[in-house]
C-alpha cells in the first residue's frame, strides 16, 4: 500500500488515482479516505488525478501516540503534497477535513504556489467552541460528552453517531443500514486516543486567520439541517470571512451530505472546479 513517511516517522496512507488537474480530499472525524470513494470514482471518470489521505491515526495511517492538532495534520498534509509533487491542486475538506485544509492552504499550499482552488464542505471553521468571541458556538460541555462516550464505548458510540451524520434520526428518515455501517467500520480502523484527541483539534482550534488568509477562489457548502456542525455559524460565517468566497446552502441536507446526496453534490463541485 502506499505512504508517505513524515519527518517524525508517521506513515501516511493515500490513494493516488489517475491523472490530469490534482484533486485532493481531506476525511471528516472520524473517517478515513474511504469516506471519499464516491467523489473519487466520480472526479476520476471526469479526467482528474484523485488523491485522497488517512491522517494521522485515522484509517490505515500509523495510530501515532501524538500529534492530533490541527498544525500536524496541515504539516502532514504538506509532506504528502510535496512528496507527490502536486501543484495547481483544488483541496477539498468535509467536515475536521475542512478545517485541515484551510490550514494546509493558508500556510503551506498558497505559499508554496500550489493550491488553485478550495471547497469547504459541511465544515468546522471558523471554530465550533462557545466562548465571547463565539457566542454562537456549541458548549464546552457537548464535546466534553463526545469524548466521555467515546471512552465509554467507542464500538457503540459510533453506530450512534452516524444517524444524526445524516439525518437518519428525523421523523419518517429511512435509515440506509449501509451507509451507517460503513461509518461505522471506518470509525473502529482508526485509533481511540487519536479519535479522543481529534474532538478537542476540531472543536477548539480557531480557524479564523487560516480563513482570512486564503485568496484562491473559494466554494463552501452547507446542509441547513446540518447537526453535527450548524450552519449558520460555520459554513456562513467562513464564506464571509473567506475574500470573495461562494456560499450554497442545501435545504434540508445532513452533515453527511457528501454521501447520500453525491448525486447533486458531485455536479455542483465540477461546476466550480471547471469554472
Amino acid at each position: 500500500m502506499p505512504f508517505v513517511r513524515t519527518k517524525d516517522g508517521t506513515d501516511i496512507f493515500y490513494k493516488d488515482w489517475g491523472k490530469g488537474q490534482p484533486i485532493v480530499f481531506h476525511h471528516g472525524w472520524p473517517l478515513s479516505s474511504d469516506d471519499w470513494d464516491n467523489q473519487m470514482l466520480f472526479f476520476l471518470a471526469k479526467g482528474y488525478r484523485v488523491i485522497a489521505h488517512d491522517r494521522r491515526g485515522h484509517g490505515r495511517s500509523t495510530p501515532t501516540s501524538g500529534g492530533h492538532d490541527m498544525d500536524t495534520y496541515a504539516a502532514d498534509v504538506a509532506e504528502l503534497t510535496a512528496a507527490l509533487d502536486l501543484k495547481d491542486a483544488v483541496h477539498i475538506g468535509h467536515s475536521t477535513g475542512g478545517g485541515e485544509a484551510v490550514r494546509y492552504v493558508a500556510r503551506y499550499g498558497q505559499p508554496q504556489g500550489r493550491v488553485a482552488k478550495a471547497v469547504l464542505v459541511s465544515a468546522v471553521p471558523p471554530i465550533m467552541v462557545k466562548s465571547e468571541k463565539n457566542p454562537g458556538g456549541l458548549p464546552i460541555e457537548v464535546f466534553d460528552d463526545l469524548r466521555k462516550q467515546l471512552a465509554a464505548n467507542r464500538a457503540e458510540f459510533y453506530r450512534q453517531v452516524p444517524l444524526a451524520f445524516y439525518s437518519f434520526n428525523r421523523p419518517g428518515a429511512k435509515v440506509m443500514e449501509g451507509v451507517v455501517g460503513n461509518w461505522w467500520r471506518q470509525g473502529m480502523i482508526g485509533s481511540a486516543n487519536a479519535h479522543y484527541e481529534c474532538i478537542k483539534a476540531f472543536s477548539e482550534t480557531d480557524f479564523t486567520s487560516d480563513l482570512e488568509a486564503i485568496t484562491v477562489p473559494t466554494l463552501v457548502l452547507h446542509g441547513d439541517d446540518d447537526q453535527i456542525v450548524p450552519y449558520a455559524d460555520a459554513g456562513v460565517l467562513s464564506a464571509k470571512i473567506i475574500k470573495g468566497a461562494k456560499l450554497k446552502i442545501y435545504p434540508g441536507y445532513p452533515h453527511g451530505m457528501l454521501t447520500i446526496h453525491a448525486d447533486v453534490l458531485n455536479p455542483d463541485l465540477l461546476e466550480f472546479i471547471q469554472s
